[in-house]
């Protein structure tokens, strides 16, 4: 099980802390499934980068990063060194601690 602690960029949200929180999910699964806003324009099969987010804590119990992914985070606004899409970060077996930073979700209202 996992601790998941999610600080947002947005002005005014405050960060959110979701324990146990289980194995063989993605982050954007367990972003949505808490009533948390990541855009997901493709349905959350790798083609676009709507669901772009940072892991700041804990990559290690992520799945690693596909070619595929990385291309579409060579795409995203501001990538970083701990960019990865929230469809395909998916929870490895295991516990620990996942820190991640949501991109102001705001920029997508246009899209």
């Amino acid at each position: 099980m996992y601790t998941i602690k999610i600080n947002f960029e947005e002005k005014g949200l405050s960060p959110v802390t979701l324990e146990k929180q289980e194995a063989g999910q993605t982050l954007l699964e367990i972003a949505l499934k808490n009533d948390i806003e990541l855009h997901h324009n493709c349905g959350g099969v790798c083609a676009c980068t709507t669901c772009h987010l940072y892991i700041d804590r804990g990559m290690e119990y992520v799945d690693e990063i596909s070619d595929r992914e990385e291309d579409f985070i060579d795409r995203a606004v501001n990538p970083r060194l701990t960019s990865r899409l929230g469809c395909q970060s998916l929870l490895l077996d295991g516990k620990g601690v996942i820190e991640i930073l949501l991109p102001d979700q705001t920029q997508f209202l246009g899209e």
